[in-house]
Formats: structure tokens, C-alpha cells, sequence
């Protein structure tokens, strides 16, 4: 695997870059300590701007090329999952219920080992910018980082991010042009009725029969309503109601998370959840308030740049190892935000084995850094090379 030799060199410092994260993992906006280190090495790498404080806690550090030319962005998330660790590494998290249960150190190493190869080499034309994006977990970080312009205000030309992939072989590129990643989307119904004894039904008005006549009709929508290969996924993941084995609540509430690739077909979901949970709160007598919260749009690759990245990686880990048409899947991200904004692309990367996303045991692969810094850097000197 012809990972740069220059960043082969870097491994064991990158090592230490990532676990010292590892150890320090911050949540949502607050990602304001694992930002004061990023800007640390940074500044020892002698990128020529750094801007700090984008969407709360995010940078945005500019690499100037040899000659005029466009800027191409490069992406990494960098917060951590509320979620207690299970690992049993010596470098775990240091704060009670919080990790880097997605691997986004990994992704910050990566681009941190990119950025320290293109500022010694600066062996293309034009500039790089550095998005270091908080918030990718919750709260939509990307989309808060185009609302405040990077995009037009360092005149970024295409995008580009990767995620790390546990159950991938090591070093293998997973992408496909069009669709990659799905939109997200979720409702909380609260259903509300008249509570009573539960031996005088006829007095009451059960909340708990109109909820799960409602998720009955919910699990319609898809087979009967969507085209069969449009794929889509509505999952009711909690419902809650009830104190006691005698008595019908007064109210009850459930909750779904609604996915899906295209806009006409995400409309369609939340056009028939609100019909059929109205429908059915007439039919059974209860109130329904419905909170439906349109979240990250589905992660879109450009078929130029998904094909070109394709490409780049195929260099880096071999023909063999890269699925350029690979299969989507329904899980989300908000790199989508940038991606609706420039061209670009998003891929998988492989870690090899290992606990799952957002597992208490999972654990990034530090042998991985150095390839994705690589395909980065490699990106960067093709997209834009020197005369």
C-alpha cells in the first residue's frame, strides 16, 4: 500500500495526536479543547491563516500553494458520543460518559497528518482549506459552517471528507457517485386521552390502543406507499406510557426515525406519518401533537468528484481495494450540508475489524491514520497540480 512515505514517517507522532484526543473527547459546539489543540499544531506546521471560532468551536486553516489556483476543501469532524467507554485502553476517555465512539480523532489525525505533508511540501497550485467541523453528531455543525459562509468566504471550489469504516477490510475505499448516505428525519408523537381504572374502559378514552394502531399503520407507508426500489426506512424506536398494571394513562408518547435518498419520496413520508397519526387520533378519540424534526439532508456525491476521489484512493490502497460504485446505506451525516453546497465527494475507509460505530468498545485504528492522510494529500496534488 503506497501510503506518501513522508507521512509514513509521521505514524508515531500521529498516533500520539490521536489518542491524546481519544482522551479528551468534547460534545456538539463545545468542541472548544480538542479546537485549542488542533489550532496548536497547526500553527508548528505554519499553515498561512487560521480561523478559529466557525460555528462556536470549528477552524477553518488555509495552505497556500505555489501559483494561482482554486481552493479545495478538506473535511474532519471532531466530536465525541455521549456514551461511557468499554474499551479498556490505556489511553480511554478521561471524562465519564463521553468518547470517541465514531472515530472522529481518527478523522482529525488524518487531516492534521495531511495538513503537516502539504505545508512541508506545498507541491500544488492554489490553496487548501481545512474544515475542522464540531457538531456532526448532533446539532448539525456542518450546516451551521455554510450558514456562516466558509464556503464563499474562502472560496472553496469542492469538498471532500472520509469516515472510517470498522468491519471494512483495512485500507479499502468504499463511495458511489449520486446518493451515499440517507436524509434523517424524526417525529415524537404524544397522544393524549382520559385516563381511568382499567377495569372501566367504557369511561375512558386509551391512549395506549391508539398508539399502537398507529404504529401498525405507520409500518404501511413504505410498502404501500413508496415505489419499491426507492429505499426507505421509517423505524418507531421507543413508545412509553403507563405507571401501573390497573390503571389507562392519560397520555403516552412514541417516537421514529424516518430515512430515506430522495426529497419527493422524504416529503411523502412526513405527508402520510402526519395522515395517518391524525387519522387515527380521530378514529380512536385521543389528541395527537406530532413534533416531526427534519434533520440532515441524505449525503449526495457529485459523480465527477466521487469518480476522481475513486481514482486517488485506487492509488493509495490499489484498484482492488476501492468500490467506486458502492452500495449506499441509511445511515446519515452532515457533511450532506456541504456537499448541497460545492461539488465534492464523500468515501468509507476501511479500519478493519473491530467493535461497530458508536459501540462503547469501539476503538479507531491508528495504522489508519496514515492512509487517509495519504489519500488527502494525494487529492490535493492531482486536483491541483503544479505546472
Amino acid at each position: 500500500m503506497p501510503v506518501v512515505n513522508a507521512i509514513a514517517g509521521y505514524a508515531e507522532e500521529m498516533k500520539g495526536w490521536r489518542r491524546h484526543l481519544h482522551q479528551h473527547p468534547e460534545l456538539r459546539f463545545d468542541c472548544v479543547r480538542t479546537a485549542a489543540f488542533i489550532a496548536n499544531r497547526l500553527r508548528e506546521f505554519g499553515v498561512d491563516e487560521l480561523h478559529e471560532g466557525i460555528a462556536t468551536s470549528g477552524i477553518v486553516a488555509i495552505i497556500n500553494g505555489q501559483g494561482a489556483g482554486p481552493t479545495i476543501g478538506l473535511r474532519a469532524d471532531m466530536d465525541a458520543l455521549p456514551i461511557t467507554e468499554a474499551t479498556g485502553v490505556e489511553y480511554a476517555s478521561t471524562v465519564p460518559g463521553r468518547m470517541h465512539a465514531c472515530g472522529h480523532d481518527g478523522h482529525v489525525t488524518m487531516l492534521l497528518g495531511a495538513a503537516k505533508y502539504l505545508c512541508e511540501t506545498r507541491r500544488f497550485t492554489g490553496r487548501v482549506a481545512l474544515l475542522f467541523q464540531p457538531a456532526e453528531e448532533d446539532g448539525g455543525g456542518g450546516e451551521v459552517m455554510v450558514q456562516e459562509g466558509v464556503m464563499d468566504r474562502f472560496d472553496i471550489t469542492q469538498v471532500y471528507g472520509i469516515h472510517n469504516a470498522p468491519g471494512v477490510p483495512f485500507g479499502h475505499f468504499v463511495t458511489t457517485p449520486g446518493p451515499l448516505m440517507a436524509s434523517v428525519d424524526t417525529a415524537v408523537v404524544k397522544v393524549t386521552g382520559k385516563g381511568g381504572h382499567g377495569a372501566t374502559p367504557h369511561v375512558c378514552v386509551d391512549p395506549v390502543v391508539a398508539i399502537v394502531g398507529m404504529v401498525q399503520a405507520i409500518q404501511t407507508i413504505i410498502p404501500r406507499n413508496v415505489y419499491a426500489l426507492d429505499e426507505a426506512v421509517i423505524s418507531v424506536t421507543q413508545i412509553h406510557t403507563g405507571s401501573a398494571s390497573n390503571i389507562i394513562p392519560e397520555d403516552g408518547w412514541f417516537c421514529a426515525t424516518i430515512r430515506c435518498f430522495k426529497p419527493d419520496v422524504r416529503e411523502l413520508l412526513k405527508r402520510r406519518f402526519y395522515e395517518i397519526v391524525e387519522g387515527h387520533a380521530v378514529a380512536y378519540g385521543v389528541t395527537a401533537a406530532i413534533d416531526y424534526d427534519w434533520g440532515y439532508p441524505a449525503t449526495i456525491n457529485h459523480a465527477a468528484q466521487a469518480g476522481f476521489a475513486a481514482d486517488v484512493a485506487a492509488e493509495i490502497s490499489g484498484a482492488n481495494a476501492v468500490e467506486a460504485d458502492g452500495p449506499r446505506e441509511m445511515g446519515s451525516e452532515d457533511f450532506s450540508y456541504m456537499l448541497e453546497a460545492r461539488p465534492g465527494a464523500y468515501l468509507f475507509m476501511g479500519i478493519g475489524d473491530g467493535a461497530g460505530l458508536h459501540h462503547p468498545a469501539y476503538n479507531f485504528n491508528d495504522a489508519a491514520a496514515p492512509v487517509g492522510a495519504s489519500f488527502f494529500a494525494r487529492l490535493v496534488e492531482r486536483a491541483q497540480p503544479l505546472p
